[in-house]
């Protein structure tokens, strides 16, 4: 027998859509703090990646005076054009390419737990052209991205991140900050790219490989897993795979890059 029919979630008269994973932020203390370290401006050029009912988008159009909103749910976007200061970007930001959005982004948002993982490295595509980013996230991720070597935190995310960007984990959010609450801690993040002499030349798409290679067994040690990568493109160097993944730095997996390029 079927169970009584739910009726969809409506906050300030909008049905949230679940494969949007949408929770919206209301504590004010939370708001003037993300605010706060975001520290808008007029005339930077701020974006905000999935803007929702406005907690965070309407106090930093205050300051700025002007934001772009990029925003998947129709119904949201809808909302927003025609706001004054506001230009919206109906899009999905998996699939938008930021580097055609200029230089100076300053990049925020309260991300969507489903996507924040596939969206970060997305946007490393565009650190070139970006300021600094401001994102609250699951705090599990956070954790992952801020984690050090030797430690179980420490995968891929981190290493990939901490090549490309220096990062500062702000503070923590409890779920009620949000409606509805999700089922997990929230943080902030504070993301600013590293110059091009941090960047050592490394290519991003072969540390992404390398890195997918070095992780895809990580409780093996690497000759496992990343010996017969190595192998198959001909590496002959003295990198020690006598260890697991998580055991190798950021700046040892840059240093194999390099050398793997040549």
């Amino acid at each position: 027998m079927a169970g009584p029919h739910r009726a969809p979630t409506r906050i300030a008269g909008h049905t949230l859509r679940k494969r949007f994973g949408q929770h919206f932020l209301h504590d004010a203390a939370v708001i003037d703090a993300l605010v706060s370290a975001i520290d808008p401006r007029p005339g930077q050029r701020l974006f905000e990646i999935g803007p929702g009912l406005g907690a965070l988008s309407l106090p930093v159009l205050a300051r700025a005076q002007h934001l772009t909103v990029i925003e998947l749910d129709r119904d949201l976007a809808t909302r927003w054009r025609g706001r004054d200061g506001i230009t919206v970007i109906e899009a999905d930001a998996l699939r938008l390419d930021f580097r055609e959005l200029g230089e100076g982004l300053r990049i925020i948002g309260n991300l969507p737990y489903n996507i924040s993982t596939p969206l970060l490295i997305h946007l490393v595509d565009a650190a070139e052209l970006v300021v600094d980013q401001h994102f609250m996230l699951q705090k599990e991720v956070v954790d992952r991205m801020t984690a050090p070597p030797a430690c179980a935190a420490y995968g891929r995310l981190s290493v990939l991140l901490q090549w490309r960007y220096a990062m500062d984990s702000l503070f923590d959010v409890p779920p009620q900050a949000f409606s509805p609450p999700p089922r997990v801690d929230s943080a902030v993040v504070r993301m600013r790219p590293r110059t091009p002499d941090a960047l050592r030349g490394v290519d991003a798409a072969l540390l992404q490989q390398l890195t997918a290679a070095a992780f895809a067994q990580r409780r093996k040690l690497l000759r496992h897993a990343l010996g017969p990568w190595l192998q198959a493109r001909g590496y002959a160097g003295r990198f020690d795979l006598q260890r697991r993944a998580e055991e190798v730095s950021v700046d040892e997996y840059a240093t194999l890059a390099l050398e793997l390029a040549g």
